[in-house]
């Protein structure tokens, strides 16, 4: 089993009209593949944020693999 981080982001616009990246959550999931991990950390943000979909309060998500782990 992998351990992955999976960030959450949301885009915002700043005065001049130029568009940034902001993190909005970070999750630490064991998972055994990306998807996997994907999948648990949106339930995670989901849950967390107390709404019905995550996209609600991010624009997007990514999973970097960090180690693997003796199950």
């Amino acid at each position: 089993m992998r351990q992955y981080l999976v960030n959450f982001y949301k885009i915002v616009a700043d005065d001049s009209g130029h568009d940034h990246t902001i993190l909005q959550h970070q999750a630490l999931v064991g998972a055994r593949s990306e998807v996997s991990a994907l999948f648990e950390a949106k339930a995670m943000f989901r849950e967390a944020m107390g709404v019905a979909d995550w996209r609600l309060r991010a624009d997007t998500c990514e999973a970097v693999a960090l180690a693997d782990v003796a199950a």
